[in-house]
């Protein structure tokens, strides 16, 4: 049998540019609506108070991540069944669907209350597919990866992500810089959505071309290759699972913050011009996900835990500051704090990704890895913007955003150093069928890890 350390070159180069470009283009699709945020604010809701339009639209933001979880079960059974590159077609297909659907909605005054409700149902529908999308391609891409290089090719995948919401800022910039403001509310926001629809055909078809993973094809050719139901997973992963979920929380509430909220913070909270604040932000993430594969080649030498610890310190050490300097109003200013918030945003992502692998068998990776991711990007991504607005509302502290990513950092650090030490054991799809899942995590395949 070909193991995974043996995937030739060619093969993996391959592999990691399809899962790439397919993560690119799902999630440019997901990130387009929270950079749209204040646009849709005016367009899908009544006339009135600013502030409710705005807390309405990332209350539909949140609604969305509810689904995620349910997603990520349903996308991770069936790709635990059928394979990797099936699930990753149809969630990218049913993504762009929804997010063309946006595009063409009528507004509030066109259709009243049915335009809420209907960008509500497509927003869930982009939430479900989001599910299975980010779990299963890191899955794809580690079981290709050799064994001392998982944290390097899995970091391409939190790359990716920051890349594409890249994209969809630099998307709102152009359109903000050459539209009118009337022009932007009356028609220019649906471009964006309408883009999915080549960039959905195109990932559509990368995707449907690729072969399926070797260590999943392994499992599925041995002697136990049954797929184990969501209930025997959640029973008997359970530990591993919310350990894990209690440290992503921190790279969900990171990563939302960073890249979602910021921008609404320094346009409605600070008044600065969106062109300035949107310019500031590709910048930054475009610096996020240049440093996400540097950080990964960290992650492999130093091991998992210390990374894990190094992203709560910074996060915790830094988000404050961040905040003061953003609030001054400057372009300098906005993209330094910016700066600062991805230092511990790249590295809680880089880590997370790998870690989404190493700590499940392969006949449960993709159902237990996206449950866990989906459910803490559910509660702490999801929520980021909305629970960042209302904080600001509610005690009129601008850096109330920041504290509450303060404790977050503090909690993630501390399971962090309560967690055991991985188990340096090899990543052979061999070991996991012959074993039984109630060893859960000592299971794992894992890089020496030297904490």
């Amino acid at each position: 049998m070909t193991d995974a350390t043996e995937t030739d070159p060619a093969t993996l180069r391959k592999v990691t540019g399809a899962a790439v470009a397919g993560t690119v283009i799902e999630w440019f699709d997901f990130a387009i609506y929270g950079f749209m945020a204040p646009i849709l604010a005016v367009v899908f809701f009544p006339e009135g108070d600013e502030l409710v339009g705005l807390l309405q639209t990332f209350a539909i933001f949140a609604i969305s991540f509810a689904l995620r979880p349910i997603g990520g079960a349903y996308f991770g059974m069936m790709g635990d069944r059928l394979g990797r590159k099936k699930v990753l077609a149809l969630t990218v297909l049913l993504m762009s669907l929804a997010t063309v659907a946006i595009g063409l909605l009528p507004s509030y005054q066109s259709i009243g209350i049915w335009a809420p409700i209907l960008l509500t149902v497509a927003r869930c529908v982009q939430g479900f597919s989001a599910g299975g999308e980010y779990a299963g391609a890191v899955t794809y891409v580690i079981e290709h990866a050799p064994d001392n290089q998982r944290s390097r090719f899995s970091s391409y995948m939190p790359a990716s992500t920051f890349a594409s919401f890249a994209l969809a800022a630099m998307c709102s910039y152009l359109l903000t810089t050459s539209l009118s403001p009337e022009q932007m509310q009356s028609w220019g926001w649906r471009i964006p959505f309408l883009i999915a629809a080549p960039l959905g055909l195109v990932a559509l078809y990368i995707r449907h071309r690729l072969d399926e993973s070797p260590l999943f094809q392994q499992v599925m050719d041995g002697p136990k290759a049954e797929h184990a139901p969501l209930r025997q997973t959640l029973r008997e992963q359970w530990w591993p699972m919310l350990r894990l979920g209690c440290y992503i929380s921190l790279t969900a509430l990171s990563f939302y913050i960073f890249s979602t909220y910021m921008t609404t913070f320094l346009r409605s909270v600070i008044g600065m011009p969106a062109d300035k604040v949107l310019l500031s932000n590709v910048i930054a993430l475009s610096a996020a996900a240049l440093a996400a594969p540097l950080i990964g080649k960290i992650c492999d030498r130093i091991g998992r835990r210390p990374t894990m610890a190094v992203s709560a310190l910074l996060l915790g050490c830094l988000a404050i500051p961040s905040y003061k300097l953003a609030s001054d109003g400057t372009l300098a200013c906005a993209l330094s704090a910016q700066i600062l918030l991805a230092l511990g945003a790249v590295t809680a992502n880089v880590v997370t990704a790998v870690l989404l692998c190493e700590i499940f068998p392969t006949r449960v990776r993709y159902t237990a890895s996206a449950v866990t991711y989906n459910v803490a990007y559910a509660v702490f991504g999801g929520t980021a913007p909305f629970v960042a607005t209302w904080l600001i509302a509610a005690t009129g502290d601008r850096l109330a955003p920041a504290i509450y990513i303060t404790v977050i950092a503090v909690l993630a650090f501390v399971v962090t150093l309560i967690s055991p030490k991985p188990p340096d054991a090899p990543f052979t799809a061999a070991k996991d069928a012959r074993t039984t899942m109630s060893s859960g995590a000592s299971n794992c395949a894992r890089t020496p890890d030297p904490a």
